[in-house]
Formats: structure tokens, sequence, C-alpha cells
């Protein structure tokens, strides 16, 4: 999208952000349903509607200000609420609901991968809607393998975080819970000094393959 300007880029990228993270924070609702807390069913966070999900300062100021001075996409959605005490089997359960939403950003990655497919049939033809799909379907299938990755990061209050203390014994998911507070300086700082593209781009790159090669690109 190089040859995009600013602008051009940002439409671009308004519907895949949008729908990568309010299917991503669906999803956690829709996983925590399933194993008996209607918490966020209840709130009304179990929807497409992007407008339940948005975080004013994470979901629009923080990825509008990286963007315009990094190129990066960075922020987050209001998190779901989940009543822990709610669910069936709780550590289990709490790892479940965590990977709900990176598995939802698969879902999503691969849907977009078909977008692009499908824009590709028509250069020849229809340039008018071919590009823009392509351009959009090609954002969509990065932002939401960036995502993807990005939130199995073993940091909390990340997805990745949620599911490591879910799976560590009792005494050390104490300990660990303890580190949530700071999750956010650690991955802001890891952005900052760059180390953050430098772990995740191996892997987002390899789902990015994945999808062509699963769609035939």
């Amino acid at each position: 999208m190089n040859d995009l300007t600013t602008l051009q880029q940002l439409s671009v990228l308004v519907l895949p952000v949008l729908f990568a993270i309010t299917v991503h924070e669906a999803a956690h609702g829709w996983m925590a349903g399933r194993l008996g807390d209607a918490t966020a069913r209840m709130l009304g966070r179990v929807t497409l509607n992007p407008i339940r999900h948005i975080d004013p300062v994470g979901t629009l100021l923080v990825p509008l200000g990286t963007f315009l001075l990094t190129g990066f996409l960075f922020g987050w959605a209001k998190p779901v609420p989940v009543t822990w005490k709610n669910l069936r089997q709780p550590r289990r359960d709490m790892a479940l609901v965590a990977f709900a939403g990176p598995a939802a950003n698969l879902v999503m990655m691969l849907i977009w991968a078909l977008v692009l497919k499908f824009a590709s049939m028509l250069v020849g033809g229809s340039e008018w809607i071919a590009m823009p799909l392509i351009y959009m379907g090609s954002a969509g299938v990065l932002i939401n393998a960036l995502l993807m990755v990005l939130n199995l990061l073993p940091i909390l209050p990340l997805d990745g975080g949620r599911i490591l203390a879910s799976l560590l014994p009792p005494k050390l998911a104490l300990v660990f819970s303890r580190s949530e507070p700071y999750g956010l300086f650690i991955v802001v700082g890891l952005l900052v000094t760059g180390l953050l593209g430098k772990l995740l781009w191996p892997a987002v790159e390899g789902l990015q393959a994945l999808a062509a090669g699963l769609v035939g690109l």
C-alpha cells in the first residue's frame, strides 16, 4: 500500500480494523456464554456492532497515532467482561475464552484472503472494484494475522497471558498475575524499541503465506 496516500491507506484500513477488533471481542463473549458465563451477553457485548467494543483511546487515538508516527498499527478495544466464577471449569475455561479471540482473527484472516482471491479474478475487467478489494483484502489478512500473533504473546493482559496463567500451577499463576499492571508498558516498550516487530513479523509472514496457500494465491 506504499503507493497510496496516507488518507487512502487509512480508508482502506478502517473496515478490516473494525471487523478484526469487533469479531475478536465478540468471540470472547460468545465463548464465555457457551461455557456458562452470560455476563458479556447481558451487557450487549456479544455483537458485531463495533460501537459496543470501541475504546475511544485504545481503538481510535492510539492506532491513529502509532500508524502516523511509525506505520505500525497498535491499539486495543474495551475488554469483554468475564465473571470467571460462573464458568464451569474456571481455569480451563478462562484459557478457552482467551483463545477464542485469536481464533476468530484466524477465521477473519482466511475470509479476507478469499476476498483477495475474488478481487484478483476481477483484474483485467473491473479494476474499479478489483483494486479497492485487493488493497482491503491484503490489509485484512495482515491486520488479523498481526492481531492474532500479538494477542498470543504470553504477557498479561493479552490473551496469551491469560492462556499461560490458566496452564501454570496455581501458585505460579498467582505470581504471574502480579505482572498484569505492567503488561501494557512492556508491550509499548517492545514497540518503541523495535523489538515487537522483530518478535511478531516471522509469525505474521508465516500466517500470511498460509492464508495465500489455502486460497490458491
